[in-house]
């Protein structure tokens, strides 16, 4: 099994990406080790550069995220830790995919529409063709399995598509070159929604910090910013039924479950009936004990950007290593002349 999995450096992690995605990722990591197999994750500041963007921030954003991904628990040697633009294969490969993939294709992704709203003209081509750089992110490393969300479930479909049309163009039958990557559900992958408004996700990009957990936010920011998290004046039910309807009153309960490893009726269980001004301190106090040995590493990492820089340099060694075979394969199968 061989993981592939990225996120953009656009800011620092929130609870949102901590529970839905990098404690998956860290399970993984895991979970490959034991078993032989392989995972890369990788910072997609290429991705990044498909918008607009500060130079500065981004590779401001790009260190700390590697400080961020490693105080959650990503070993870089237990796994391949790298950013896109110190592997060019991943570009090489997404150039030489731009003639496999369709036009119609790509007019058809969810997110370009949504990205690009009404102005299509006067977005960026590689906005457009932001979906085959990600079919190069995983397919130039034979990833077997990628971890997707509902958002990204389309884009998986899509380097299917782009893989099984590119070995049956240009492939013999029984020596495809690009494996077909399979999507990977995590089995515990939290949805953590807005403090503000329960009916949308945690995002960094919401315009209040009040909406999210930072992984950053020491322990006297989070206590104020889950008193001050929006509810309803009802006192918690005793069952996870009663919480139908809810949306802010699910959510809080929905993160202390995750954060206590247990389950929302549980959690019921023990609260319900209580009012939010007893459950909110509770769930506060769970947050700074579980968050706070993150919080001090990431203090610790952010510092030391030689540190950081080496951590990015190994990773992309060992990626390089990884994807200049496909990459060789991929131009001679289009029959590109290199040496």
């Amino acid at each position: 099994m061989r993981i592939v999995s990225g996120i953009q450096p656009t800011g620092n992690l929130h609870l949102g990406n901590y529970l839905g995605a990098i404690r998956n990722w860290v399970s993984m990591q895991d979970d490959a080790a034991a078993s032989g197999g392989e995972c890369l994750y990788f910072l997609a500041d290429l991705h990044a550069i498909s918008m607009p963007h500060v130079p500065a921030d981004l590779s401001a954003n790009t260190r700390e995220m590697v400080a961020a991904l490693v105080a959650c628990g990503i070993d870089p040697d237990h796994s391949i830790l790298f950013n896109q633009a110190q592997v060019p294969q991943h570009a090489e490969l997404q150039w030489l995919l731009n003639g496999t993939a369709r036009m119609g294709w790509l007019n058809r992704m969810t997110q370009w529409k949504d990205k690009a709203g009404k102005n299509r003209e006067g977005q960026s081509v590689a906005l457009f063709t932001y979906p085959v750089l990600q079919a190069a992110d995983v397919l130039i490393y034979q990833a077997t399995h990628v971890p997707v969300g509902e958002d990204q479930k389309q884009h998986l479909e899509l380097a299917r598509d782009i893989a099984q049309k590119f070995n049956n163009d240009f492939c013999a039958e029984d020596a495809p070159l690009f494996t077909l990557p399979a999507p990977f559900i995590p089995p515990e992958a939290a949805r953590i929604m807005s403090l503000r408004d329960g009916s949308s996700k945690m995002s960094k990009s919401d315009p209040s910090d009040m909406s999210r957990i930072n992984m950053t936010d020491d322990a006297d920011t989070i206590m104020q910013k889950v008193k001050k998290a929006k509810t309803d004046p009802e006192p918690l039910p005793s069952e996870k039924a009663g919480l139908e309807g809810r949306a802010e009153a699910n959510n809080l309960v929905s993160i202390y479950a995750v954060m206590a490893g247990t389950t929302a009726d549980d959690v019921l269980a023990q609260f319900g009936g209580q009012g939010f001004g007893s459950f909110k301190p509770a769930l506060g106090e769970l947050l700074v004990e579980k968050l706070a040995p993150i919080n001090a590493r990431f203090v610790e990492l952010r510092q030391d950007r030689t540190a950081l820089d080496a951590i990015l340099r190994k990773g992309a060694e060992k990626a390089r290593a990884l994807a200049i075979p496909t990459l060789e394969k991929t131009y001679d199968a289009l029959g590109l002349v290199r040496r």
